[in-house]
């Protein structure tokens, strides 16, 4: 067997099957990484997604925020590897998905059960009454945007640089961990904490780990099982032919 008919047999025979993605699984959606070499961080400081900065400079933050999340790639659209895990969810091959991306992107393509450990930046959520309001264009017109209710200022609803992980979505994704038997880890290095022990934790619980990467991280030599050195969409395109021969 090749290293797809290795992940279609191992996704046929798990009772469990959680994908966790990062960065990666996206890029080929247009939505850049933050780190490496093409990395968001190459162009932008990253103190405009430093908590503490946000609140000392709202205004100057959200210029570029606005530029980055909503101008640059909030036009994007869910591409092949969005779409099949989404089918294969749909098919109940897939339980569930981890993602640290904060882009929508996993939902835009069908997918259900989607825990985002990051937060999201469909929503923008107010920073005194924690009112939430969706992002329109209307409520971005004027920067920084104010909250309807008391007034403050409102900052988008995914985690900032000293910000805590939202407790329901952590609590939720370490649990999924403990449940899979199987976790496809899709384009994510593993180098950010506390996300990177999420996997961690799957593989001490037994599950077996799909690893999909263009370059070998952090988990290929210490938890994958089965490493598929290709681009997101590609791969899942051959799982998906080699699942439903």
């Amino acid at each position: 067997m090749n290293e797809y008919q290795k992940a279609a047999d191992l996704i046929k025979h798990s009772r469990h099957v959680t994908v966790f993605t990062g960065a990666g699984v996206s890029v080929e959606s247009g939505v850049p990484p933050f780190r490496g070499e093409n990395g968001l961080w190459n162009e932008y400081d990253p103190i405009i997604l430093d908590l503490k900065n946000f609140y000392k400079h709202p205004a100057e933050s959200w210029i570029t925020i606005k530029e980055i999340f909503y101008d640059y790639f909030g036009k994007a659209e869910p591409n092949d590897a969005h779409r099949i895990i989404s089918r294969l969810e749909a098919d109940g091959y897939v339980q569930a998905v981890i993602t640290q991306n904060i882009d929508n992107l996993h939902q835009r393509a069908g997918s259900k059960n989607v825990f985002e450990f990051h937060g999201n930046s469909r929503e923008l959520v107010c920073t005194e009454c924690g009112e939430k309001y969706p992002v329109t264009d209307k409520i971005l017109a004027e920067l920084p945007p104010k909250c309807r209710k008391c007034g403050e200022i409102l900052k988008p609803d995914f985690v900032f640089f000293g910000e805590a992980i939202p407790d329901r979505a952590e609590k939720l994704s370490f649990e999924e961990a403990e449940k899979a038997d199987l976790f496809i880890i899709i384009g994510t290095t593993g180098e950010v904490q506390p996300a990177s022990l999420i996997p961690v934790v799957a593989r001490s619980k037994g599950a077996k780990i799909i690893e999909i990467n263009i370059e070998e991280s952090n988990f290929t030599n210490d938890i994958t099982n089965l490493f598929i050195q290709e681009k997101a969409s590609r791969a899942m395109k051959q799982i998906e032919a080699e699942l439903y021969k």
